[in-house]
């Protein structure tokens, strides 16, 4: 559609552009200046180190008059744009975080001028986030009772099941009168994310009432030995309710073994709920489908399309085989929100009631943007392009003596630790562990390529999370070399700074 002919300026506020035109082109050029930097991304750094002075000017106590649109713009480009996290570098590989696809800033930017509050009501923004939640539902074999729900992140979206599946146990009325006396017990595998932990305490249960349960050889949970957990709670007069299986952990990338814990959970009773903040998505892979197996038996499944999905952050999600149970929850009757047959307060599906908020942008635009231009085979293309490069930093490591992979590794997070050479060391033996955090602060700072820390098996170990589709094999080889470099100079420093043992 062109525009033949100006628009009516209609009414105006102290919140409208005094000059419409010229807000019109100050838009084009901020779309030209993102264009332009999205299209020239690996010409920089991954990440920058924010100057003081620059750091300063977001200390200041005092807003202080308002200025031109142009003004705060230029100050963005100055003071903003040039300090971001990293994330959509192909360099960047420290943490389990999408680069976002370009047409979700636009598709953003689209949903910010329709400004539309998706707790409720009738309009297209519901209708958009129910189409994605039949997609997800379709995509995980879920029955047709499934609903989906936008939320900020898995870390929300594993609390929401929690507490459904706390009223499964209890009954909707402990929203009332709380969980009383009761004493119900949780599971998750030791390598689960640390928001399942949050999730027990917000949830009210303690982080106490969560049981960690042992690691077998893969870093998937134990079967045998969560079993013996949970007979042990019941013997001692404690309700098990909850087992949260990991489709991808932070960490290793492991899956647990979703059928085995499928079949543990019917038998035993138990909600089993499937924290696939990044691993869900791997449906759309075939390479990593198979250790999804199970997880259309699941209760919910909890995940982020801003990982391996590439829209940009945030748009978690949650789905329940049984919507219900999030009405169970959530659903509250207010005056204010009351239903009609028809109008701006009708329609089937308020989110409101499906999850804790009201306040909701829509995250559902960027996402059917995305899935609608790219496809979910574009999603599992950049799986497998991650499990290649992973491949290829496995065998890179393999034939460094200087490098010693950690943990297991058959997906796109791989683990390992740089090692002196005790010849060039004197034999010396520095601290590994301040060796490596010392390795990655420098990659980081020199902006090539940004791994991050993690620890395995008690040994700090450099991470390379590999969920960039912009990445190539050339910041394989700049992250082997660079840590090869990092750590042969920190090693030598170390050895250097000794003190004499004449």
């Amino acid at each position: 559609m062109t525009r033949s002919s100006p628009v009516s300026a209609g009414p105006t506020s102290a919140f409208d552009p005094e000059d419409w035109d010229a807000f019109r082109a100050l838009g084009r050029r901020m779309v030209d200046d993102l264009v332009d930097q999205l299209q020239g991304l690996g010409d920089g750094p991954v990440w920058r180190p924010m100057p003081d002075a620059v750091r300063a000017t977001f200390r200041s106590e005092a807003l202080g008059a308002p200025q031109p649109v142009e003004a705060v713009y230029a100050d963005y480009l100055e003071t903003v744009a040039p300090y971001a996290g990293g994330n959509r570098h192909p360099g960047f590989m420290g943490w389990v975080q999408g680069a976002g696809a370009p047409v979700g800033a636009l598709a953003e930017m689209l949903a910010a001028g329709l400004n539309m509050n998706c707790g409720g009501r009738d309009h297209v923004g519901i209708a958009l986030e129910q189409q994605i939640g039949l997609w997800a539902r379709d995509w995980f074999g879920f029955p047709a009772t499934a609903r989906g729900l936008f939320v900020t992140g898995a870390s929300m979206a594993n609390f929401a099941a929690c507490l459904a599946a706390r009223s499964r146990a209890l009954g909707p009325e402990a929203r009332a009168s709380g969980v009383g006396a009761a004493r119900l017990t949780a599971y998750a595998a030791q390598g689960a994310h640390a928001c399942v932990v949050r999730a027990m305490e917000m949830a009210g249960l303690g982080r106490e009432a969560l049981r960690l349960v042992p690691l077998n050889a893969d870093f998937q949970m134990d079967i045998k030995a969560l079993d013996s957990l949970i007979q042990a709670d019941v013997e001692a007069g404690l309700q098990p309710f909850l087992v949260t299986a990991t489709a991808g952990s932070v960490d290793v990338g492991a899956f647990d073994d979703l059928a085995m814990l499928a079949d543990l959970a019917e038998r035993r009773g138990l909600w089993l709920h499937v924290d696939g903040a990044f691993g869900a998505l791997g449906v759309h892979s075939a390479r990593v489908r198979p250790k999804l197996a199970g997880l259309d038996r699941a209760q919910s499944v909890a995940f982020d399309f801003h990982k391996w999905g590439q829209v940009p952050y945030d748009a978690g999600f949650i789905i329940v085989a049984d919507g219900a149970r999030l009405t169970d929850v959530f659903a509250s009757p207010a005056a204010y929100l009351s239903r009609e047959p028809e109008g701006l307060a009708a329609g089937d599906f308020w989110p409101t009631d499906y999850g804790p908020d009201l306040s909701r942008g829509c995250r559902a635009l960027k996402t059917w943007f995305i899935l609608r231009t790219c496809g979910v085979e574009a999603i599992g293309a950049a799986i497998d392009t991650g499990l290649d490069l992973a491949a290829a930093l496995r065998a890179r490591i393999a034939a460094e003596t200087r490098l010693e992979q950690l943990g297991p590794s058959d997906l796109n997070i791989v683990c390992f630790r740089y090692l002196p050479d005790p010849v060039t060391s004197g034999g010396a033996a520095p601290d590994l562990d301040d060796l490596n955090r010392g390795i990655a602060r420098r990659l980081q700072i020199k902006g090539r390529v940004a791994p991050s820390l993690t620890r395995i098996d008690g040994k700090v170990a450099l991470r390379a999370a590999l969920f960039n589709p912009r990445a190539t094999l050339s910041d394989i080889n700049a992250l082997v070399d660079g840590a090869l470099l990092e750590g042969a100079e920190l090693a030598g420093k170390a050895t250097h700074d000794q003190p004499s043992r004449n």
